[in-house]
């Protein structure tokens, strides 16, 4: 059994310390492979994949905000420890909207217990190029479930593996699998250049059993604060990939000193106002991610919390809102991981050292849901009134 977290505070404190022990073999981790296995048990067993449970199931049903802080802090200590667990909190947001109460008794259940929900949602194309949707197929007592999914995060360390898969009404449903059911496979065959060790492999499905129970809608109509949501575990997981590298790129530069060849004095890097001022303007953009990526968080929260009549404006401010700290963590990430090299010398590109993994992982993470769209949507919304509804669920 898991610890059981009760408020925001304990759930912050809880993730900053296991950020500091993640923290300590990340770049080896990264430069050799090594899944983190002992990790995710340390973060299952420490409570804070119990968090957003609501109270009145026995969890701390702490703000968004506070969510996205613990994000950031697991992913400035390790990126791919910090995205590992977000299709987790995405799948427990998505029990609160759509599942039926036995579903949210069982689920809420099992994820204060530490069990781990993955994912399985993104569809493998075919030779086409089209998806090839899995698929429910009717039987006695439940469903038949065949698919190829890609892009699968988590699902490699789960107990349970949310599919995304359409009925024959091509009606989205999520269906909960055991990651020992008869006749799912998941394979590690990520390769990317950064998030290294988010085993992001494939699910493959060969006639899998679902029960009925263990089914849920997966999609409703009208406007929902369910995109936002799941666009703010990304954005936090962007703050602290830069984070974590203005944190390790400060440390490297107070210990940097340049010249010392004939006819110019050994000098301290940051006693240069040019890299001050150079470095002040990398952490003023974290800064602001940060500060987007709560004030977002609560955002959503004042929209959960509307009356009726307040809630699709409240809803559609939480969008954009959303959709601005997307933008800024992109920026932040990309630019801090790479612009701070600029200011040291070459000692700092030593392979040894890995401080590269800190771009590699933001350029990969931040690839998938490009910032342009980000800022069209920012854009959309304060120029036509249009906010970013077109995904809603």
């Amino acid at each position: 059994m898991a610890h059981v977290i009760k408020t925001d505070e304990e759930a912050m404190e809880v993730a900053r310390e296991l950020a500091r022990e993640f923290a300590r073999d990340a770049a080896r981790r990264d430069a050799e492979r090594i899944l983190p296995v002992a990790e995710l048990a340390a973060l299952s067993g420490s409570g804070l994949l119990g968090i957003t449970v609501p109270a009145a199931h026995g969890g701390a049903g702490v703000r968004t905000a506070t969510l996205g802080a613990v994000i950031r802090h697991l992913s400035a200590a390790d990126g791919s420890i910090g995205q590992i667990p977000q299709n987790h909190f995405w799948y427990v947001d998505a029990i609160r909207e759509n599942g039926t109460p036995d579903q949210q008794e069982f689920f809420y259940r099992e994820v204060l217990a530490g069990r781990r929900l993955g994912n399985a949602a993104v569809d493998a194309r075919g030779p086409d190029g089209a998806r090839e949707h899995a698929r429910l197929r009717p039987v006695d007592g439940g469903f038949r479930i065949d698919g190829r999914k890609i892009y699968s995060t988590g699902a490699l360390f789960a107990d349970w593996i949310p599919v995304i898969a359409l009925d024959a009404g091509d009606l989205h449903h999520t269906a909960f699998v055991p990651r020992d059911a008869p006749g799912l496979r998941v394979v590690d065959d990520w390769d990317g250049m950064g998030q290294r060790t988010t085993a992001s492999g494939t699910v493959v499905l060969e006639d899998v059993f679902v029960p009925a129970e263990r089914v849920m809608p997966g999609r409703r109509e009208g406007v929902s604060t369910f995109r936002s949501f799941g666009l703010l575990i990304h954005a936090a997981i962007d703050t602290g990939i830069a984070e974590g590298a203005l944190a390790e790129a400060s440390a490297f530069l107070r210990g940097y000193v340049k010249g010392g060849w004939p006819g110019n004095e050994p000098a301290r890097v940051v006693d240069d106002p040019v890299v001050v001022q150079r470095f002040g303007e990398l952490a003023v953009l974290t800064r602001a991610a940060r500060a987007l990526l709560e004030s977002a968080g609560d955002a959503v929260d004042r929209a959960r919390a509307a009356a009726p009549d307040d809630f699709e404006e409240l809803a559609d401010e939480a969008a954009v809102a959303m959709a601005a700290a997307r933008a800024q963590a992109d920026r932040a990430a990309n630019r801090v991981t790479s612009e701070w090299y600029e200011l040291a010398g070459a000692s700092a590109a030593l392979r040894s050292l890995n401080f590269d993994r800190h771009w590699r992982n933001a350029r990969t993470h931040t690839v998938h849901d490009p910032r342009r769209a980000k800022v069209h949507d920012v854009g959309n919304f304060h120029l036509n009134g249009i906010a970013p509804r077109s995904f809603s669920r």
